[in-house]
Formats: structure tokens, C-alpha cells, sequence
């Protein structure tokens, strides 16, 4: 699978907790993105 660098604006507050969320469980916070925009495209592509 090809992959994309992006650039996102984010809440510096909300950034710096996640950031430390996905650290202390070991995982990526550009994974955990993608999940979340996985998961919206599939529920939109239901409802469509």
C-alpha cells in the first residue's frame, strides 16, 4: 500500500495528550488517524 505524508492542524492541548495516550500503549499516532478516517469512510459508504 502506497502511503502520503500530510500535514495537519491540530489543538496543541489535544496534540501533546494523544501524543503521550499513544505512547504509553505503543502505538502511532499517524496509524491511529488512519484508522479513524478508515472507519468514517466506511460508515459514509453505508449510509450513501
Amino acid at each position: 500500500m502506497e502511503s502520503k505524508n500530510i500535514t495537519l492542524r491540530v489543538n496543541s492541548k489535544l496534540y501533546d495528550g494523544y501524543k503521550q495516550f499513544c505512547k504509553k500503549k505503543g502505538l502511532l499516532i499517524s496509524r491511529q488517524v488512519e484508522i479513524m478516517m478508515e472507519k468514517q469512510f466506511k460508515e459514509r459508504q453505508k449510509n450513501d
